[in-house]
């Protein structure tokens, strides 16, 4: 197992760009349950908690295709700087808007200018492993590699956040989110060496055209499966309070990360023989059933085992949608192709987040995982239809 990812780490410049980027990514896990944490602790309600968090979410996969545009076209080294310093400013205003009780108005413009310019770091370090790779296995490998770092960065990031916010302060934990992903997107943006070619054109001069079909119906597979996720998370952290455990929230959640990041590696190290597309179908399958346990659970500790066993369906659905992705898009256009199915995936998390958060203020924890359960069901429904690509 380890000699698969031991062979794509030994390229030239790998390990130290896929590194930076792990220290990028870890906003993408703490920034949602931060502002969930903070504002609920200012406020008292999940709801607008809820509603804050997908403010911040919209607003990213609002722009995340023309992120993915502009890394395409003038070059990681040219975007990635200056949108994360513009992230990190929009974060710093909304904490500043909650802590002085500013209109919230003001609280969701500052959400929305953070969400926006978040960095569009996974989809432009699966791009670099794509330009230095030439086998399909390998790039598999490489993606299964950067799944299983996704999950590590969720195991981290909501552990660090809920640590933070309940022994010190809800603040603490966004200010470190924002340190991390300065001074990783800055380490990821300055390796130049390994930087895919920007604005690379067809014979004509054009650019390549874009295999919408393929792209657009994985992009509603991932928004389905990202309502899954949204739920998911604000309904677990709001089922840890009802608990008398609200510390628990961050273990809760790294538990179902630590379950996706197992079948991560085990899915790169494997040499499958069915293609990414019915690897999509069988894992979002997998992804809905085994979100209906949740609805049951009453307990912390069985919490933690239900979620674990839920999150090893996650990477292996993720990484064929990536796979996919890689297959059928051209080169040219991968990190933009990769932005749409991350605004997917972002643009459900929305929508589950604050549906899940209305459900708990008014029902409890437990019917709100029937939200994660309805994502999941249709995420599933959705995948039948998408067309395949080579084997």
């Amino acid at each position: 197992m380890l000699d698969s990812y031991r062979r794509v780490l030994s390229r030239p410049g790998a390990l130290a760009f896929s590194s930076a980027a792990l220290v990028a990514r870890l906003p993408i896990s703490m920034v949602g349950l931060g502002i969930v944490l903070l504002v609920e602790e200012r406020t008292g309600s999940y709801g607008l908690a809820g509603t804050v968090s997908a403010a911040f979410v919209l607003a990213q996969a609002a722009v995340a295709v023309a992120h993915g545009r502009w890394v395409d076209s003038l070059g990681q080294f040219r975007v990635l700087p200056f949108a994360v310093s513009v992230f990190a400013a929009g974060l710093s205003l909304m904490v500043l808007a909650v802590e002085q009780g500013w209109a919230t108005a003001w609280t969701y413009v500052f959400a929305a200018v953070a969400g926006a310019a978040l960095p569009q770091v996974g989809a432009s370090v699966r791009t670099r492993w794509s330009h230095l790779l030439d086998e399909d296995r390998e790039v598999q490998t490489a993606f299964a590699l950067e799944a299983a770092l996704d999950e590590l960065v969720f195991i981290v990031g909501p552990i660090l956040v809920a640590v933070l916010a309940t022994s010190w302060d809800p603040v603490a934990g966004l200010a470190v989110a924002v340190v991390s992903g300065v001074v990783g997107t800055w380490a990821f943006a300055l390796q130049r060496r390994t930087e895919p070619p920007s604005g690379r054109r067809t014979g004509s001069g054009a650019r390549a055209p874009m295999p919408w079909r393929l792209v657009l119906t994985l992009a509603a597979v991932s928004a389905l499966l990202g309502s899954l996720f949204g739920s998911a998370e604000v309904t677990t952290v709001a089922f840890a309070e009802e608990q008398g455990a609200r510390w628990a929230s961050g273990w809760l959640l790294a538990a179902w990360a630590l379950g996706s990041l197992v079948a991560g590696v085990a899915t790169g190290a494997i040499h499958w023989r069915v293609g990414p597309a019915t690897r999509l179908r069988r894992g979002a399958v997998a992804m809905a059933l085994t979100m209906v346990p949740l609805v049951l659970v009453q307990s912390v500790p069985l919490m933690a085992v239900v979620l674990f066993l839920g999150g090893t369906a996650i990477a292996p659905t993720l990484i064929a949608t990536m796979t996919m992705v890689e297959q059928g898009v051209p080169a040219g256009r991968l990190t933009e192709g990769m932005a749409v199915l991350h605004t997917g995936l972002v643009a459900g998390v929305a929508p589950g987040a604050g549906i899940a958060g209305f459900v708990v203020d008014h029902s409890g924890a437990s019917a709100a995982y029937l939200v994660a359960v309805a994502g999941g069901v249709l995420g599933a429904l959705v995948a039948r239809t998408t067309p395949g690509v080579r084997p």
